[in-house]
């Protein structure tokens, strides 16, 4: 009883130090004005991911700045800066910080909403959300880590390739901003040179909107709101006009659709399996003589998306996904095995309020945005210290995101295919600090997920490489100091997500923009 109320009291204070961390800081309402230090002009060279190149989809010609229409489009933007409500101002100001953060943004919102395991049934059966009908419960999606890691991966993925497009139309048309060609339209965000048609904003809106109401059918309504909310913004803004707006729109419409059609046909829909998949995992564990994982739910939950590592990933054919697996981890009839439980019941018998503050900031757990968003925050905070521009902003988080993605992607392969147990199986005397995860331990997807994005931001902002490489380790530790992974499951996990990615840092150093 002591120990409980000491561990009790330990938590208690951590509590208190994690709520004015300043670990990760967040992007928030009061984030600056974007006032990018270049406007890579050049980035319709940039190579894109899916898109075939910057003209797959055509943008037609403006209307010239002197013609009719176009004054009219001037006039409505005047209209809007004369009665201005304290509201509209605040839009302006909000996405003015940049439409690829606040996405960024939204789009952890809605995962954390969603990550929510499904309640069993009187039965002891467990339901399973349906895109068919995401209203009914249990609501669709249940936005887990890897469902998480390749909603945030095809999001980033579109954005990049929709401003890519966008930069080269904006540099062949090369339409000044409204601004710049009526001196009575004030400019209510930072000025510059880049050229206003087709909007980026609009871009943007057109894309995400297409691609989260493919991952969050449950909340079109909302995030057409936002799409509409960020668009008007920029006619507010004195910005852009009616036109460019509906052209940006148009294109990220048009480019959502390829990655949507990627997305219906790269195996994630059947990641789920069935009771013949789960059995045969267990069946062939015990044929090489090991312990398998089961579940320590009462009653036991299927395992989470077994098949997720047969998902074709981003950065690398899928052939490659069993070259990066790890070699097994110890025998679970092994002294290593008994020494590395041993390891883990003295960890959680014997914490303290560091480890506790480490265990549960690292957690991200039900109703978080998982540790990809989490990795996606911390991207986020740094990115607004570069001052990059939306397009350089959007080919950074698909570099993370789809390194996040593809993280998952060889964790799972690795965990189901080993479908070794966690240690709290092998020693109920381990009581986990945070919740346990329902799927196998080798490898830890924190380490996987961690080293991969430490790896690629890294690459993308080298002063703070040190940092993020102690952030992975620490993100790593935690999950032995929760009680939930062995040390094997860590180490294996930070060299795999390294391997993952450098992919992702091959990618960059050979896409144009470095």
């Amino acid at each position: 009883m002591k120990k409980i109320l000491t561990i009790c009291v330990l938590a208690a204070l951590v509590l208190v130090q994690m709520s004015c961390s300043k670990h990760v800081p967040n992007a928030t309402d009061d984030a600056p004005m974007l006032a990018p230090t270049k406007t890579d002009i050049d980035a319709g060279i940039w190579k894109p991911i899916l898109l075939t190149g910057p003209t797959e989809f055509p943008v037609a010609a403006p209307a010239a700045v002197s013609s009719v229409g176009y004054i009219a489009e001037l006039n409505e933007v005047k209209g809007y800066q004369r009665d201005l409500t304290a509201d509209q101002e605040a839009a302006i100001k909000y996405w003015g910080a940049g439409g690829v953060l606040r996405w960024n943004e939204l789009m952890r919102e809605l995962v954390a909403k969603y990550n929510l395991p499904p309640y069993q049934n009187a039965d002891g059966t467990y339901p399973f959300p349906s895109a068919n009908n995401p209203f009914a419960y249990p609501l669709f999606p249940f936005a887990n880590p890897p469902y998480a890691a390749r909603a945030y991966a095809y999001i980033s993925a579109a954005q990049y390739d929709a401003l890519v497009a966008a930069w080269h139309y904006k540099k062949l048309y090369n339409r000044p901003a409204p601004y710049k060609t009526d001196a009575n339209i004030k400019p209510k965000l930072p000025q510059s040179d880049l050229p206003s048609y087709p909007s980026e904003d609009a871009v943007l809106a057109g894309v995400t909107a297409e691609m989260m109401k493919l991952f969050f059918p449950g909340e079109i309504a909302f995030i057409q709101k936002k799409a509409e909310e960020q668009m008007l913004s920029k006619l507010m803004a004195g910005t852009a006009t009616r036109s460019d707006i509906e052209a940006g729109e148009a294109l990220g419409r048009l480019v959502a659709q390829k990655f949507i059609t990627r997305g219906r046909a790269d195996r994630a829909g059947a990641a789920a399996g069935n009771a013949t998949d789960w059995a045969l995992f267990e069946t062939q564990t015990i044929a090489r003589g090991e312990i398998p994982w089961i579940s320590l739910e009462t009653p036991k939950r299927p395992p989470m998306l077994p098949l997720f590592g047969k998902v074709r990933p981003f950065l690398f054919d899928e052939t490659v996904t069993p070259t990066l697996r790890p070699g097994p981890p110890p025998s679970t009839s092994s002294e290593q095995m008994k020494k590395e439980t041993a390891e883990i019941l003295d960890l959680v018998n014997n914490t303290n309020a560091e480890r506790i503050r480490i265990t549960h900031f690292w957690a991200d757990g039900v109703a978080t945005a998982t540790p990809p968003g989490h990795w996606g925050a911390i991207a986020d905070a740094d990115f607004i210290q570069q001052k990059f521009s939306e397009v350089r902003w959007a080919r950074n988080m698909a570099l993370l995101n789809m390194s996040l993605m593809d993280a998952a992607i060889v964790c799972w392969d690795t965990k189901y295919f080993y479908f070794n147990p966690r240690p709290s199986q092998l020693n109920p005397a381990i009581k986990t600090l945070t919740g346990l995860p329902n799927f196998p331990s080798y490898i830890s997807g924190h380490s996987t997920f961690s080293a991969a994005a430490a790896t690629i931001l890294s690459h993308i902002v080298p002063s703070r490489a040190k940092a993020y490489d102690e952030m992975a380790k620490e993100a790593s530790v935690s999950r032995m100091y929760g009680g939930i992974h062995y040390r094997s499951d860590c180490e294996k996990g930070l060299e795999t997500g390294k391997k993952v990615g450098a992919y992702a840092v091959a990618r960059a150093q050979t896409d144009g923009a470095d």
